[in-house]
């Protein structure tokens, strides 16, 4: 029994003298590297506060991946301590890597798109956009969706890659935009009489923007009518309801002036006679 005790005691004593110092400097090692990891999250967060074109969603992302980057460094330093082959363990690190890089490629491209978007902000929150085929008010934008709503408040979700992959237009990202309305009207009516009281009415909504002050040009010899462009420029927030309302103005001005918007028409001329319809 005797000998059993003393055989466990010095094996004891044999495993504390070859892996004792070996433990304490892992200890050291862990404690001193999450201390390094939680001052460089802390750093790279701060010096990222600083750029005004950096999200905070992006800030934070970065602030972790440099956080963990040290915490894979120090559990690399802790293994070589006990004297495990870390290039091994690298290796295998990178294979797997590779391995999860490859099955999850979809969701590493949104990621990719989503730290595009929130870099180099082509639009913001509140923004109407249209792009990737989907179209209407960003609600928010993280790193893997864009969520979005249309005028009829459906809600859209739609992947980063998506959106960054395609075109995208910003209709709120410049503070005035340009209201275009076509008007038809008869060739035998005055035209010069026609696109003075379309200025004329224009220039009675105070959402009209003096300047570029709003015109009106022949554009078209249509098969039934003169067609004609009013052009006015208005605040971005104001398009809609200044198209709405102007449309309704002008063809109220027109009858006003008696000048006729006509419906489609077609001459037919029947064969061996001159007589037109």
């Amino acid at each position: 029994m005797e000998d059993s005790v003393a055989g466990i005691w010095g094996m004891v004593v044999g495993l504390v003298t070859s892996y004792g110092l070996s433990v304490v400097g892992a200890i050291v090692i862990l404690i001193v590297g999450f201390m390094i990891a939680g001052w460089v999250k802390a750093t790279v967060s701060k010096a990222l506060s600083k750029i005004e074109k950096v999200d905070e969603t992006l800030r934070a992302f970065f602030a972790s991946l440099a956080y963990y980057a040290v915490v894979i460094f120090t559990i690399v330093a802790v293994l070589a301590q006990f004297g495990i082959e870390t290039t091994s363990f690298i290796a295998v690190l990178g294979a797997a890597g590779l391995a999860i890089g490859l099955a999850l490629q979809g969701t590493l491209s949104n990621v990719a798109a989503g730290v595009m978007l929130l870099l180099f902000r082509p639009f913001k929150i509140g923004d109407y956009i249209e792009g990737g085929g989907l179209a209407g008010t960003v609600k928010s934008i993280t790193l893997f969706i864009t969520e979005l709503a249309t005028p009829d408040n459906v809600q859209i979700i739609a992947p980063n890659s998506q959106l960054w992959g395609s075109a995208i237009k910003n209709y709120s990202f410049h503070a005035t935009r340009r209201v275009d309305l076509v008007i038809g009207i008869a060739y035998e009516d005055d035209i010069d009489r026609a696109l003075a009281a379309c200025v004329d009415e224009s220039k009675k909504d105070s959402r009209v923007l003096a300047d570029p002050a709003p015109m009106a040009a022949v554009t078209d010899l249509g098969d039934s009518s003169v067609n004609f462009t009013v052009r006015l420029w208005c605040n971005a927030a104001d398009y809609w309801g200044l198209k709405f309302d102007m449309t309704k103005n002008l063809k109220n001005r027109m009858d006003s002036e008696n000048i006729s918007i006509p419906y489609p028409q077609r001459m037919v001329h029947t064969a061996g006679s001159a007589a037109a319809e």
